[in-house]
């Protein structure tokens, strides 16, 4: 695969100014590059020299020039910063976050995690043409490394291993992948690599000739037998035969693959036709044949391998695919990297790689729409943020800091009191991104709060540490769970204004055998308080079927809420109490006896039960389109003033949906309580359960509950 970048990589399509505008830029940073010493700027021509290797732009070549005066130099690029365009700037500003991942790297020592690493390294960076900068520069730095101190070559060394090597394997960059590994192995295993290089009998530039004079007699071969075949090859770098001895457990000796070309051709039966044009032109090795185009590896990979005694008496490896096969090898699932790294299957990761080795390719015009397309194309569900020790750790987009205490150890979860990120003291609830340092602040005592397991509050998005707080109430007496959950759902219906509330009923719509029970799954977090006030409204809506005509309040929307059914005419639906499906939620429906259809979220336990029973009575169902009814209500704030506190009120609500109709507030000025009033046009019941949570939440507010409603 040709991997030589033009323009693309940037999160957006890279501005576009005249020769004139880019190249005084470049010269610029020459210029200011020459006060660097000698043995830094010798350093910096050769990473711009590797950039042109490659193919790389003038801005991307300016870039590198001027973090190599900023590193060298602190603030001696200030003066021209200013003037920097936006790409230019994400150029510069990629590669100090890629120091980031370096420092880490130094701090947590050994091989252990550098996938983490890697996998920080490729999130973090938004312009891919920094990947190549990384890459010369490294290279750069090795092809100098033996003037260095043996601990400081050696940690060098390591890093590329882990690191660099690994990343440019992934991205395709071949030019630079043979050069990273083989100088990586060179100096951490110093001795290995001298008596490899001993075996191997002669020099680079002979095993070149070799390869090339291979190549001329297969090309005259085949083009007499009128075969259109693209050739390439090289001989097999020091540090990749050592691998597979390593791997295969061979001796040198009997490594059939040390000079190795590939043939691409227009179609499979061009590839069994130059087979036996070279098994025809050189003797091949028996057993050393493996037919990977009839029979594909298990991870989708299609090629024909063979090896031959080739000119001279050597053996040579002849690899021979389609351009389609080679295209589907680099890009698909069977991309070279995965099959040499033994990489897992993580589909989601390797779309990512993929995608970022086509943007890699040259693609003329295409490459402003392929550039625009990065930042929707590679949007992670993923973060990848950081112990105090350096370790990566990969969560969910949206979990909290205390989800992450508990993806450290359940107690750290139980434990934890507070967090810092990136040094800062931040709630609990916060959300950080890819690349944050985050430490867990905790106390003796293991402790967790039943707020941890409200929706409203907001602190956990996992339900891996759901669960785990869960378990650990669980374990709590039962009279405890009882009166935790009786507070709660009593504060909880106060704050709505619902008096005489029958809570049996409410047990039994759950398929509860008591209101104590109903109390244990509330404090519990098993049953929300949303889907308690969800419940409640029910009896002051029309009945929800699937030819209702819905009662349509004033200010009414469009939302999704309608139930329709594949296939059949209108029946009558119900919504299952076993897991209480919403709008939005996958779900199915079950043929009742007498009763319609029951809907039940997909992944509802009551509902896997009844299809084992009886699975031609499950059918498909899907959300249509139904009138969303508003009701106003008015809500009360009391608290305390303080700056700002109107203001993180009135977004929180309108964070959570409600339209504000009317607001009022009173600050007595001796005693500093606030007393706000608002009326509200909330959906349901469960949006303003919500809100009222939310608000109570805020700093210096001491409650917040309904007074009425129209």
């Amino acid at each position: 695969m040709k991997s030589s970048p033009p323009n693309a990589g940037s999160d957006t399509a890279p501005e576009a100014p005249t020769g004139a505008s880019r190249q005084p830029l470049t010269e610029r940073a020459r210029d200011a590059s020459a006060v660097l010493p000698v043995a830094a700027r010798a350093e910096a021509e050769t990473i711009i020299e590797v950039l042109r290797l490659l193919g790389c732009d003038d801005e991307t070549c300016a870039a590198a020039l001027w973090y190599s005066l900023m590193r060298g130099m602190p603030g001696a690029a200030d003066a021209d910063a200013a003037t920097w365009p936006a790409s230019l700037r994400r150029l510069v500003d990629g590669q100090g976050e890629a120091e980031k991942v370096w420092a880490l790297h130094a701090q947590r020592g050994p091989v252990t995690g550098s996938e983490g690493l890697r996998r920080l390294l490729l999130a973090i960076i938004r312009d891919l043409r920094v990947v190549f900068v990384l890459l010369a520069r490294q290279l750069a730095a090795m092809r100098t490394a033996m003037s260095l101190p043996d601990a400081e070559r050696r940690e060098l060394a390591q890093l590329t291993a882990d690191i660099h090597a690994p990343l440019a394997n992934r991205l395709g960059i071949w030019q630079l992948k043979w050069e990273l590994e083989d100088l990586a192995f060179r100096y951490l295993e110093p001795d290995t690599y001298r008596r490899i290089a001993r075996l191997l009998d002669e020099r680079r530039a002979d095993r070149e000739r070799f390869i090339t004079e291979s190549l001329a007699e297969l090309g005259t071969v085949l083009g007499e037998a009128g075969i259109d075949a693209e050739l390439a090859g090289r001989p097999k770098h020091i540090f990749s035969i050592w691998k597979k001895m390593k791997k295969k457990g061979l001796e040198f000796s009997d490594l059939y693959d040390i000079r190795a070309v590939r043939i691409l051709v227009g179609s499979v039966a061009d590839c069994y036709a130059a087979l036996g044009l070279v098994h025809s032109l050189w003797p091949h090795l028996p057993g050393e044949f493996d037919d990977y185009v009839a029979r594909p590896k298990g991870n989708g990979y299609r090629s024909l391998h063979t090896a031959v005694i080739g000119p001279e008496g050597k053996t040579l490896e002849v690899q021979i695919r389609t351009h389609e096969m080679h295209r589907a090898n680099e890009l698909g699932v069977a991309a070279h990297w995965r099959y040499k790294e033994g990489g897992g299957a993580d589909a989601e990761f390797e779309a990512k790689i993929a995608w970022m080795r086509k943007l890699l390719e040259p693609r003329g015009e295409e490459d402003a729409e392929l550039a625009a397309g990065f930042a929707t194309e590679l949007m992670e569900d993923r973060v990848y943020v950081l112990s105090p020790k350096g370790e990566v750790i990969d969560m969910p987009r949206g979990a909290t800091v205390l989800d992450f205490a508990y993806h450290i150890h359940t107690d750290v979860g139980h434990r934890c009191r507070g967090a810092k990120v990136n040094g800062r003291i931040v709630p609990l609830t916060t959300q950080p991104r890819s690349g944050d340092r985050v430490e867990i602040l905790t106390t003796k005592t293991s402790v967790p709060s039943r707020d941890w397991l409200s929706a409203h509050h907001g602190y956990l998005a996992t339900s891996r540490a759901k669960e785990k707080v869960r378990a650990w109430f669980r374990r709590e007496a039962h009279e405890a769970n009882i009166g935790a959950g009786k507070i709660t759902l009593e504060k909880e219906l106060r704050r709505l204004a619902l008096d005489n509330v029958d809570l049996a009923a409410v047990a039994a719509h759950f398929r509860l055998k008591s209101v104590e029970d109903l109390y244990v799954t509330v404090a519990l977090g098993e049953v929300s308080l949303g889907q308690i006030a969800r419940h409640l409204q029910e009896p002051t809506e029309p009945a929800f079927t699937q030819s209702a005509a819905p009662v349509v309040a004033r200010g009414a929307q469009h939302d999704r809420g309608a139930l329709s059914i594949e296939g059949i005419g209108n029946l009558l639906t119900t919504l299952a109490r076993c897991c209480q499906p919403l709008p939005g939620d996958p779900v199915r429906g079950f043929i009742t006896r007498g009763r319609g259809v029951s809907v039940h979220r997909a992944d509802c336990a009551s509902l896997a039960r009844l299809a084992r029973k009886d699975p031609d009575r499950v059918i498909e169902v899907s959300w249509g389109r139904v009138e969303v009814q508003n009701y106003e209500v008015d809500i009360e704030l009391r608290g305390y003033d303080r700056k700002g506190l109107q203001k993180d009120v009135a977004t929180t609500i309108s964070n959570i949906g409600p339209h504000i109709v009317a607001s009022s507030s009173r600050v007595n000025t001796r005693t500093s309580e606030v007393d706000m009033r608002f009326t509200l046009r909330v959906r349901d019941y469960e949006q303003l359960s919500m809100l009222l949570g939310r608000l109570s939440a805020l700093p210096n507010v001491t409650d917040a509950r309904r007074l009425g409603s129209h």
